[in-house]
């Protein structure tokens, strides 16, 4: 691996986030992390060798909340360099959506902070008035006029 300036040249990962959506609602948590500290974003996390989209969304969702999804469905790929961030990276990130009460195993669950290390903790917000500051790649898509809701 080449390196810059003695250190490793980062690689790019690939995450798979969800937008686990009730109503006109999303389901959003304040992170604590090196990369976008403080932001909200979505549930998600890197995908596991061998692992579908699916899988990982569904994995990722039941380990930071707690919540059973179904089968999640593909809605677009990113292609984000943070190079602004305290710890530079590059994510190609697979954005999947799940209906609760919809294709969720059951409508009635309540997101809980199983990760409160790397989360302040899960809420609902309305699509039209999402809290700020949205991590920077979710942020991008809103202000572009992203929406995660079936026609």
């Amino acid at each position: 691996m080449e390196h810059n300036n003695g250190e490793p040249t980062p690689v790019p990962r690939v995450a798979v986030v969800v937008f686990l959506l009730k109503g006109r609602s999303v389901l959003l948590g304040r992170r604590r992390s090196s990369v976008g500290n403080a932001t909200f974003a979505l549930p998600g996390g890197h995908l596991e060798f061998g692992e579908s989209f699916e899988e990982c969304a569904a994995r990722e969702v039941k380990e930071e909340t707690g919540l059973e999804i179904g089968n999640a469905e593909f809605l677009t790929v990113t292609n984000n360099v943070m190079l602004e961030q305290p710890k530079k990276c590059h994510y190609v990130t697979i954005f999947m959506r799940t209906m609760m009460g919809v294709d969720a195993a059951k409508e009635d669950q309540e997101p809980q902070n199983l990760e409160p290390q790397k989360c302040d903790g899960w809420d609902w917000y309305e699509w039209d008035h999402l809290p700020q500051p949205l991590f920077g790649p979710l942020e991008k898509m809103v202000k572009g006029g992203f929406d995660p809701f079936p026609l």
